[in-house]
């Protein structure tokens, strides 16, 4: 599915209507007191968050079961994009399937309102022109991934598709479901030739395979989570091209069954 830029854009305009290119330090609560939005977390049994449009008033639920405080402030800024974005919207729930930046499949289902509440909730936590600005100089890998989730109290699932989106730095990022890839997309500067890998199982030398044999739990810790492995791993050499070594860092959610994993040159 096509995407398009009216979430970010919305996310922009709003930022510049409160006066503030960071909300990083503001609780989401009072980013709703704001617009008049009626704020409430409480348990949800069959949603992470839910939009509900009254006549007067609008209120949105975030699940008070979510442990982290980065998931709660990504699921209430998508809610708040379908608010400022989706005015037909008058009850709507939202769910891991729906909230998942990479299960394209579900949210080809629901059409391009899950994209454009995504983006929304992308530039309204990480404006670009911030990101960008703390990246600038930086060696990528997983302590830097680290550190942006930590400076925009964001999670590192939002981190990676916001540094694939912007086209930051090369990489290649894979989304494994349930053992089997779903999704992979490449920023464009790069370039390796990725052969015809959907629906398919992970290659036998790679990371996210290791992970799926693991089922999901995590295996390395600090300056080893990104582990080498050959560029033949996951990408088809030319003819008169040697092998050469990359690096792979995997993000697995047990719960979920998913596996992201991200790629780039060593």
């Amino acid at each position: 599915m096509k995407t398009n830029q009216k979430g970010s854009s919305k996310a922009k305009e709003i930022l510049e209507l409160i006066g503030f290119d960071d909300i990083s330090e503001m609780p989401i609560a009072d980013l709703m007191v704001a617009f008049d939005i009626i704020y409430i977390e409480e348990v949800l049994n069959s949603a992470d968050g839910k939009i509900i449009r009254g006549k007067s008033r609008t209120l949105i639920k975030v699940n008070s079961q979510i442990k982290y405080t980065e998931r709660k402030r990504f699921v209430a800024s998508h809610e708040l994009g379908h608010y400022f974005l989706h005015d037909k919207l008058d009850l709507h729930n939202d769910n891991s399937k729906t909230l998942n930046w990479f299960n394209l499949e579900e949210k080809a289902k629901r059409g391009i309102q899950e994209f454009e509440a995504n983006d929304f909730a992308s530039e309204l936590l990480m404006p670009e022109k911030i990101f960008r600005s703390f990246i600038e100089k930086k060696s990528f890998g997983p302590e830097l991934i680290s550190d942006l989730g930590k400076r925009f109290k964001t999670s590192i699932t939002s981190v990676i598709y916001r540094i694939l989106t912007l086209d930051i730095v090369p990489i290649c990022v894979i989304y494994i479901f349930d053992g089997k890839v779903r999704y992979w997309r490449r920023t464009s500067d790069f370039r390796c030739w990725i052969p015809d890998i959907t629906k398919l199982p992970p290659p036998e030398d790679s990371v996210a395979k290791e992970y799926l044999d693991a089922d999901y739990d995590f295996l390395y810790s600090g300056s080893e989570k990104a582990q080498t492995i050959d560029k033949s791993t996951w990408f088809k050499l030319n003819d008169w091209e040697d092998d050469i070594e990359f690096l792979e860092y995997c993000v697995p959610t047990k719960k979920h069954k998913t596996i992201i994993s991200v790629i780039w040159e060593k």
